[in-house]
């Protein structure tokens, strides 16, 4: 699924046979669609995951706990954010007979965190391995070295046939695999000296939704007393 504002691809996992499902990176305004989907599907959303405390987009999770009864949201511990769920490195995340491991991916962010799906060979990697790029490091968390380290340790050490899901993509490509990232990224092909300079100078734009996205990501995308209070 796709947010045509940010940017912001949301994936759904379900087991056809159990009807547990989960959703990774809800964006706020696309709550409504997300919610017909899964109802319309029959599915039984169990998790709304996060993959970080996005910059540029607020998150649905609050909303879709509010919508469906019973679904809880899902971020990092390292992330220090609001949810009914945290996760550390190694942990699992169980929807039918299907899991997704969490694994610690730090350096876009401290709470990075890609979901892999080992039973069909994938991996969400949220913003820290984009398709052929990677998740800025001049804000929040940022740091060049922990990304490039974080990614080759957790990402690109998987079996080069496991395809890549990234957060965003801003050219209109949807999926790659270890293989293409291990062959071709043009930033983390690179040494670790190499990558932290080019890191240094991608003078990118202040992101326009910062300043409201980071607040209100860190108590599930609510920003009210009492709507903190339901997402708590």
């Amino acid at each position: 699924l796709f947010d045509g504002t940010s940017f912001t691809y949301t994936y759904l996992l379900a087991d056809t046979k159990t009807k547990e499902a989960v959703l990774i990176d809800p964006v706020l305004e696309q709550v409504d669609r997300d919610v017909k989907l899964v109802e319309e599907l029959g599915l039984n959303l169990i998790y709304a995951a996060n993959t970080h405390v996005h910059a540029d987009h607020i998150t649905g999770t609050g909303r879709i706990k509010q919508k469906i009864p019973g679904c809880k949201s899902v971020i990092a511990k390292a992330s220090e954010a609001k949810a009914d769920v945290h996760l550390e490195q190694g942990e699992k995340l169980k929807f039918g007979e299907y899991e997704l491991e969490a694994r610690s991916t730090p350096g876009h962010t401290n709470g990075c965190l890609t979901y892999v799906c080992h039973n069909q060979k994938m991996a969400f990697t949220g913003d820290a391995l984009l398709i052929r790029g990677c998740g800025r490091t001049d804000f929040q968390q940022g740091n060049s070295e922990r990304l490039y380290d974080s990614v080759h340790t957790h990402i690109l050490s998987l079996p080069e046939d496991y395809l890549l899901y990234p957060a965003h993509d801003y050219k209109g490509q949807t999926s790659s695999s270890v293989w293409e990232e291990k062959m071709f990224n043009p930033r983390l092909t690179k040494t670790k000296a190499e990558f932290v300079e080019i890191m240094k100078n991608l003078n990118l734009a202040y992101p326009k939704m910062i300043d409201k996205a980071l607040p209100a990501n860190m108590v599930c995308g609510l920003h009210d007393i009492t709507d903190q209070q339901k997402s708590a």
